[in-house]
């Protein structure tokens, strides 16, 4: 469902209800106006195959209303490293290249809002990372991003605010940081001297589950909280004779926390 919403949000698929407003301009009743503000990137290439990508991005800008700024364009172009392909036909670059310049299309007119549909696919890792600076700068600059991915990294590492789509429906839309913090956990596993049968009635508080036949101990706990527990249970383990040769600590990605979010039963 993201490319559905993104098409309603920028015009191009009509809503069958609901309102839609756009830095403060209803996509049907000011559609002029609301346009003018979103940027879109979309999934698929799109691009005429014998204009140059000074062309191209240049009349992308006329489309919109605005008159010529080469400054502008310029900088755009510098911007996705793209400059020296300015006098390039779109036919002679490689999909990376297509890619961004889409990307400069989309900030031809100076958007508000830019819309990036799975942006980096088919871009390589050199290109993909000078594609997140320009990202990154725009943010900076005041832009509203909203960036839809697969590559669950991608949002853990760019992303102020995450939203999860599941069947057509936002399931969640919060602020990064606390959602890690709600969702997240940290993990402590220990690797046992001795195999247990059982844990000790002095182990039960811990919330502790016993695994590997009885050769390894997991932990979760909470670091937001004056205390993890981490201590108290050493502690506890040395006063039951537990003894373990190893010990690991984990912490869930963002990654782990969308799969455990989309499988929850209805």
């Amino acid at each position: 469902g993201k490319t559905t919403l993104i098409s309603i949000v920028c015009g191009i698929v009509t809503a069958s209800g609901g309102t839609v407003i756009a830095d403060g301009h209803d996509i049907q009743r000011d559609y002029r106006q609301a346009r003018m503000k979103i940027g879109l990137v979309p999934q698929e290439l799109t691009l005429g195959t014998y204009d140059t990508v000074w062309q191209v991005v240049s009349f992308s800008r006329g489309l919109f209303g605005k008159s010529a700024d080469p400054a502008h364009i310029e900088k755009v172009l510098k911007d996705l490293s793209l400059w020296d392909k300015k006098d390039a036909k779109i036919r002679t670059l490689s999909g990376g290249m297509k890619r961004r310049v889409m990307i400069a299309k989309a900030l031809s007119h100076e958007p508000k809002i830019l819309f990036l549909d799975e942006p980096s696919a088919g871009v390589d890792v050199q290109l993909r990372e000078h594609m997140w600076q320009t990202v990154r700068a725009l943010r900076d600059s005041g832009v509203t991003i909203i960036l839809t991915t697969h590559y669950i990294e991608e949002a853990e590492q760019m992303a102020d605010r995450v939203g999860v789509i599941n069947h057509g429906e936002l399931i969640l839309v919060e602020e990064k940081r606390a959602l890690m913090q709600k969702l997240g956990k940290k993990q402590m596993t220990l690797q046992l001297a001795e195999p247990l049968g059982a844990l000790p009635p002095s182990l039960q508080r811990f919330g502790l589950e016993l695994g590997q036949d009885g050769r390894e101990l997991t932990y979760d706990y909470d670091t937001r909280g004056d205390h993890s527990g981490i201590t108290t249970l050493l502690d506890a383990l040395r006063d039951a004779n537990i003894a373990f040769t190893d010990l690991d600590t984990t912490q869930t990605s963002l990654e782990d926390i969308f799969v455990n979010l989309v499988q929850r039963p209805k």
